[in-house]
């Protein structure tokens, strides 16, 4: 048996895409942050290696706070205009600044900089992203109508995505040929193409490391420029659902709930691993493709692999549908994990062998990004079902707390790895010792196999199928008639 949306639950499209595109400018933040942020603090701006992933590690850590406060506040704090938009109205203007000061550091900064506006952009976001995907949970019970929801968020992360690949491609190609921005796009295509062939542009990694600056600054005004267009359409055109709980739940009681809920606490070990994993790798990332591959077109890479992505999200809705969100997330983490075994035997100039592969990791992004948290939009059923209250937005605070826990780990761990044994991301393989240039290889490919093969065993028994939760549902509704014949009496 398979849970069907009622004409109440079906959500229009304008409702889904409207909610859904904030995810474009938090998508062209975390692309940066994960990929130009290490390494031009530490190759462009004089900062170790080792020193930026401790940095990020920290301010990471200011999310224990953070966090599990604005879920809490979201879920009790109602206002005229709702619990969720007044956050997401009052994070864009915290999260600008964060971006421009991050983004485009004068000369000279040190690490208490670049430790003070980290902190800053990530409470920015922290107000935005949480309130926001909570309320994309409760815009409707259905299974299949919150895979949507969650899917439209997706498909602007990863058009958020192309355009943050786009900006550094169009740069690389402007440094290269230079001349006005209408030749540069004349040039564009073939200049991306190019790469599969190996004829790549006349540039070396070492005229790639000069250009994070102008990528960075170029990245935070196509932020700075999107971010209030998308918060005007969410809040004016967006509406919240309507509350049916009496009464909310104090936030120890409630973390308590939280983690008797046995499906939440495998959401939670599988995000943790398989963001780890991920972020284990994306930290080395551009080295890799730039020093040990030796592909200049970094932007052209990311741009064709975001393509991918954008392209797939289809075939994984099909796919959950047919066998289950968390089963298509398993045939996610089986690919990404066997195209990393095999990255990990690739050579400088074997430019087409590593195009095809990131080309299917790409594919594969798209269901790495939605379908987990689809899957804890139903998780939060478990806990309404039990105790009669709407905490998505605990919840989500908690799962964000968790990825970004991992990421923050994730990173700081890679890059202090790589660093501490000796590669130099100014220098690149020259620059670099042989047990630096090997931990690099390792890092990027060893670390997705190794944790996405723990969190296999707990995705494949995972316990709150479409069937079990479509009984969730329909215990839910019955409670939810009982408290309207009340409301009417």
């Amino acid at each position: 048996m398979t849970s069907t949306a009622t004409s109440a639950s079906v959500l229009d499209k304008r409702t889904i895409y409207f909610h859904g595109c904030i995810g474009l400018p938090l998508a062209v933040i975390g692309y940066p942050l994960s990929i130009w942020i290490p390494a031009h603090y530490s190759g462009g701006l004089g900062l170790s290696l080792a020193a930026v992933g401790t940095i990020l590690m920290l301010a990471r850590f200011t999310d224990v706070i953070t966090d599990p406060l604005m879920g809490e506040l979201s879920d009790r704090w109602q206002t005229r205009f709702g619990r969720r938009k007044p956050w997401v109205v009052i994070g864009a203007p915290l999260m600008m600044l964060g971006v421009y000061k991050l983004f485009i550091p004068p000369e000279g900064i040190g690490m208490l900089y670049f430790l003070f506006w980290l902190t800053l952009f990530f409470l920015g976001s922290t107000i935005i992203a949480l309130p926001h995907r909570a309320w994309g949970a409760e815009l409707s019970p259905d299974y299949h109508q919150r895979s949507r929801v969650t899917a439209a968020r997706e498909l602007f992360v990863l058009a958020g995505l192309m355009v943050a690949a786009a900006v550094p491609m169009i740069i690389e190609v402007m440094a290269d040929r230079g001349g006005s921005v209408s030749q540069v796009f004349g040039a564009l295509w073939r200049d991306a193409t190019s790469a599969f062939t190996g004829e790549i542009m006349n540039a070396t990694p070492a005229d790639r490391a000069a250009l994070t600056g102008p990528v960075l600054a170029g990245l935070a005004f196509v932020v700075i420029g999107i971010l209030p267009i998308c918060v005007f359409f969410v809040v004016t055109f967006v509406q919240e659902p309507e509350r049916h709980e009496k009464s909310t739940v104090p936030l120890l009681e409630g973390a308590k709930i939280v983690w008797r809920n046995g499906p939440m606490r495998r959401v939670l070990m599988i995000a943790l691993l398989v963001i780890f994993g991920e972020s284990f790798r994306n930290a080395v990332s551009l080295f890799f493709i730039r020093d040990i591959i030796g592909i200049p077109t970094i932007g052209a890479a990311y741009f064709f692999y975001f393509i991918a992505g954008l392209g797939a999200i289809p075939f994984w809705l099909w796919l959950g549908r047919q066998i289950g969100k968390h089963r298509a997330f398993l045939c996610t983490l089986v690919t990404v994990a066997i195209v990393s075994g095999i990255n990990f035997f690739l050579e400088n100039g074997d430019y087409l062998p590593f195009f095809l592969l990131f080309i299917i990791k790409g594919f594969c992004f798209g269901g790495l990004q939605f379908l987990p948290v689809a899957m804890l939009a139903d998780v939060v059923d478990v806990d309404t079902a039990r105790s009669g209250s709407k905490r998505a937005g605990t919840y989500f605070a908690v799962l964000g707390l968790t990825e970004k826990l991992a990421i923050a780990l994730g990173t700081g761990i890679s890059l202090n790895v790589v660093g501490l044994l000796g590669f130099d991301p100014s220098g690149g393989i020259t620059g670099s010792t042989d047990l630096g240039v090997l931990s690099l290889r390792i890092v990027y490919c060893g670390g997705p196999i190794l944790f996405y093969g723990l969190a296999m065993k707990l995705i494949w028994n995972y316990p709150l199928t479409p069937q079990r939760h479509q009984r969730l549902r329909e215990r839910i509704e019955r409670r939810n008639a009982r408290l309207a014949q009340l409301d009417a009496r």
